[in-house]
């Protein structure tokens, strides 16, 4: 097994092989893997980003519905009442710290950006309550820009695939630098979407359904789950967590 790549290292051929072999297995798996976060434009998709941290996709599409009835755009969420807001959001979890991020990311764009996001990374981070996973979940599925999103998912999926080491999976800076190395930036958004999906479904934090991975044959984690296809099987479920 080649050895996994860290941060400014350049991967073994053998590695890049057998990462954009996995790739191509899980982009088979799962045809339709997109971004589970609703959205029409790119404002929207920056608000649910923000507002997804630390709860599922599903619980943020529950509430963004009535948030951006009442605040479509940058200018009408800036001149929001905090309390309104706290109120729509609750149910994320947070929501204090979140409408803080919300009404000043909001604020900033109207005063930065004439209320449009940027479609550029050193611009978005700058942004309050935005740092380089959620700007580059932002530039990938509302811009077309390639990046790589190290989320906890992406992270646990590139630690036992065996693509980057343990230290590396858990800086999302190097994560993101050495996984870019595996594989061409056209492919880079996408691959994300694929090991979320694949995280959310089969490869479970705690139990991961190892006799029912599509990938179990490179996976050098294998057997950290159940093994037996029947009771692996019955781990893996057909969308995201609730």
């Amino acid at each position: 097994m080649p050895a996994p790549v860290t941060h400014g290292q350049r991967p073994e051929t053998a590695l890049v092989r057998r990462a954009r072999m996995m790739d191509r297995v899980l982009a088979q798996a799962y045809p339709n893997a997109h971004c589970e976060l609703d959205f029409v434009d790119p404002f929207q998709l920056l608000v649910a980003t923000v507002l997804s941290a630390q709860t599922t996709d599903r619980r943020v599409n529950s509430i963004t519905p009535a948030l951006f009835d009442a605040y479509p755009t940058a200018h009408a969420m800036a001149a929001a009442d905090r309390a309104a807001v706290e109120e729509i959001i609750r149910p994320t979890g947070f929501f204090r710290a979140k409408t803080a991020s919300l009404l000043g990311l909001s604020a900033a764009l109207v005063e930065q950006f004439d209320g449009a996001v940027p479609a550029r990374l050193d611009q978005l981070v700058t942004l309050p309550g935005v740092g380089r996973k959620t700007a580059n979940v932002v530039l990938g599925n509302a811009f077309g820009v390639p990046g790589i999103t190290v989320d906890t998912h992406v992270a646990r999926m590139i630690r036992r695939f065996g693509w980057v080491d343990d230290a590396t999976s858990r800086d999302p800076v190097k994560a993101e630098h050495a996984v870019g190395a595996l594989f061409p930036p056209r492919d880079w958004t996408m691959l994300c979407q694929r090991l979320i999906w694949h995280g959310r479904r089969c490869c479970h934090a705690k139990k991961p359904a190892c006799g029912a991975c599509p990938v179990a044959q490179w996976c050098p984690a294998f057997g950290a789950g159940p093994t037996d296809p029947e009771v692996a099987a019955a781990l893996v479920t057909t969308q995201g967590p609730a």
